[in-house]
């Protein structure tokens, strides 16, 4: 890929920001709102904040890891910019849309790069109703939450629920539950990204229950409905002997090593 312009952003920590100025100081960079491909520096959370600070533009993003994880990131190598740009391979990723309707009767919605997740407010448990294309297929669950959550997603907060790691090019989403007391033994299902979700609250008045999509969260929701926005394309790049599909297959052989 060639690229006539380049940004560079970073998050707030010291090493992404002094990395930031030592870019800045030897590569000619401009606005980011003017580049043809955006450099992020930071961690995981940092690039997701950088996709959604630029979604609009549908600019490719190539972060470098500066923080802790950087699951989503590139590794982190001041040489060979250009000829790393140059031979990167894009991934396209497509958000969730989160539907969701409060108590009072107010729709907001938002997008989610990671996942939609639904959860307790109070300590009462939540009571759901799963209704998956216009069919319900769990009446009622006693739960914390649940949460569906897309490929790129489900390393996050799905995985450290026991939720499935799902391959990049599998074009499917997973639905998670956390903490569910009933129905007993139910893990979740593996639904194709076209499936329109909807989870209803039941008693939301007794038993409130908040929506979260990725940085958005709305309180008091009697109802949320998740589908994935196919009109949003989100671009990262990735070296190509590191690339996203990779680590999602290494990241389900991790603990047979441990």
């Amino acid at each position: 890929m060639n690229f006539e312009t380049i940004a560079f952003v970073a998050s707030e920590h010291d090493e992404a920001k002094a990395a930031c100025d030592r870019f800045h100081r030897r590569w000619s960079s401009v606005s980011p709102h003017r580049a043809d491909v955006i450099v992020a520096l930071g961690g995981d959370g940092f690039m997701l904040e950088t996709l959604h600070r630029f979604m609009d533009r549908s600019v490719p993003i190539f972060g470098m890891n500066r923080g802790s994880v950087g699951f989503l990131m590139n590794t982190f190598d001041e040489e060979g910019l250009l000829d790393r740009l140059r031979r990167a391979e894009a991934v396209r990723l497509n958000p969730l849309r989160m539907r969701a309707t409060d108590v009072t009767g107010r729709v907001h919605e938002a997008l989610a790069i990671n996942e939609v997740s639904l959860l307790r407010e109070t300590r009462f448990a939540a009571k759901l109703r799963i209704e998956i294309d216009g069919v319900v297929r769990i009446a009622e669950m006693i739960c914390d939450g649940a949460l569906l959550a897309t490929p790129a997603g489900s390393t996050a907060y799905n995985l450290s629920v026991n939720g499935p790691i799902l391959p990049l090019t599998a074009h499917v989403l997973a639905l998670t539950p956390i903490s569910v007391f009933r129905p007993r033994q139910w893990r979740g299902a593996i639904l194709p990204h076209r499936t329109n979700v909807l989870m209803e609250v039941l008693y939301p008045k007794l038993r409130p229950v908040s929506a979260v999509a990725d940085y958005t969260e709305v309180r008091d929701v009697q109802q949320v409905i998740v589908h994935e926005d196919r009109t949003v394309s989100l671009t990262l790049l990735f070296d190509p002997e590191h690339n996203l599909e990779e680590r999602i297959i290494k990241e389900q052989f991790l603990l047979s090593r441990s």
